[in-house]
């Protein structure tokens, strides 16, 4: 590592000063100062690390990073395109009519889409009840026409054209010669009687003529980064290889350099992956960012219907991905790999087989975004992954169902907890775990 300049410590020493006093200002100017030296500051359980400023960008802390955001439109990392389409029940809610009110997700309902498509552009399909009335009544043919009419009819003296299905509510087309003023009568009902049917008749597609299929759902596959570079190359390349869902990736201090094989893989995969970075390193590495405020962030900067989140120790062996969006159905709100269920004294949790269950495992899970923000996303005071899962998936509302053994993925040797001090663990699973209880024994 690069010698620190001895300005660059002396702005950090000021730093540390000025955090220990709360002077929150002073704190996040001398931040900036420092980034603009090419150094980065670290806040450590002994005060604070400083490391040279890597080629991308990196936000401050977790808290500074935005809601559905994208770092190719913000200060950030690079983005990716998202590469999912979106099933059959689904409404994509990264769209919609400009100037549209839509409900919390961005979802805007049709008719507000055309209501504002129509305002936009100076066109009424409401009928005139007035126009059509006269125009059905035989009794009341104008005796003169007006000069838009009189033009409508000449161009239909000069090219007659077919009349529409429903003309014989006035008159049969071949019945109009030297009565232009039908003719007007049986244009205006049409226009009306069309109009009308827009708005109030379910418009049934002719016989053999199959109706449109609803998108897809958008999915993506959120990977929290914490060191392994190795093992998070394989990961990502694999759901490159084996999914069309997009990856969003959050690194958290580079660790190992693992940051920079992030960023190497956007760059490898720009309409693939997104990432982005943090200074902040892991909690459970000595750190202030905990897992559950992590992944919260995660699912915040997501814009996709379905969030599924991955483990960087997990391999696809094939498209594990679709069956569990699949899955998603009637009143399923998030299916996952493996599936947990407690005992009776709630003191103990067991491996359940394929179908309902209480809880998942955060190996590899999907859910469904809306409902998971609904409920408060993920648990901002575990610090640590362990019980974290569990305490996810107990504020979820709906069924939870676990698919098992049959889908094609495998896990690496699970390092999570290597070099975590064992007293850590310890403690902060147990944190987690009594509020874990509280929601067990809830009514």
């Amino acid at each position: 590592m690069s010698e620190v300049p001895p300005n660059v410590t002396v702005l950090a020493e000021r730093r540390a000063k000025a955090r220990a006093e709360h002077d929150h200002a002073a704190s996040d100017a001398l931040r900036d100062e420092i980034r603009t030296e090419g150094w980065l500051v670290r806040d450590t359980a002994d005060g604070f690390e400083l490391i040279p400023s890597p080629s991308f960008d990196v936000w401050p802390t977790l808290s500074s990073l935005p809601e559905g955001g994208s770092p190719g439109a913000e200060r950030g990392g690079s983005s990716g395109e998202p590469g999912a389409s979106t099933a059959p029940g689904w409404v994509s809610t990264t769209s919609g009519a400009a100037g549209v009110g839509g409900d919390a997700e961005g979802r805007v309902d049709a008719r507000d889409a055309r209501d504002a498509r129509d305002a936009a552009t100076g066109r009424d399909d409401s009928a005139d009840p007035g126009r059509v009335a006269e125009a059905a009544d035989p009794g009341r043919h104008p005796g003169r026409l007006g000069d838009l009419d009189a033009e409508r009819v000449a161009e239909t003296e000069a090219a007659p054209q077919q009349t529409p299905e429903g003309s014989e509510l006035v008159g049969r087309a071949d019945d109009l010669g030297g009565h232009p003023e039908r003719m007007v009568s049986s244009q205006l009902l049409w226009d009306g009687s069309l109009s009308v049917s827009r708005l109030d008749e379910t418009i049934v597609p002719p016989a053999g003529v199959e109706e449109p299929k609803a998108a897809r759902p958008t999915v993506t596959v959120a990977l929290l980064v914490d060191g392994r570079p190795d093992e998070l190359r394989e990961c990502v390349r694999a759901l490159v290889a084996r999914t069309e869902a997009r990856i969003l990736a959050l690194d958290l201090g580079d660790v190992e350099g693992a940051g920079a094989v992030l960023q190497e893989l956007v760059e490898e995969f720009p309409r693939r992956v997104e990432a982005w970075h943090v200074a902040e390193t892991p909690h459970w590495q000595g750190g202030s960012a905990g897992w559950g405020e992590s992944r919260d962030r995660l699912l915040r900067l997501d814009t996709s219907d379905v969030h599924v989140v991955m483990d960087t120790s997990v391999v696809l062996d094939g498209d594990a991905v679709t069956p569990l969006v699949k899955a998603l159905d009637d009143d399923v709100t998030a299916a996952g790999w493996k599936g947990m269920n407690p005992r009776e004294d709630c003191k103990e949790w067991l491996e359940a087989e394929p179908g309902e269950v209480r809880g998942l495992l955060g190996h590899l899970f999907a859910v469904r975004r809306d409902t998971a923000l609904a409920a408060g996303g993920f648990p901002a005071d575990a610090r640590y992954y362990r019980n974290a899962d569990l305490e996810f998936s107990l504020r979820l509302p709906g069924t939870l169902v676990a698919l098992g053994k049959d889908l094609p993925v495998h896990q690496e040797r699970h390092r999570r907890d290597d070099g975590v001090d064992p007293e850590y663990r310890d403690g902060e699973s147990r944190r987690t775990y009594d509020r874990v209880l509280k929601l067990l024994r809830s009514p």
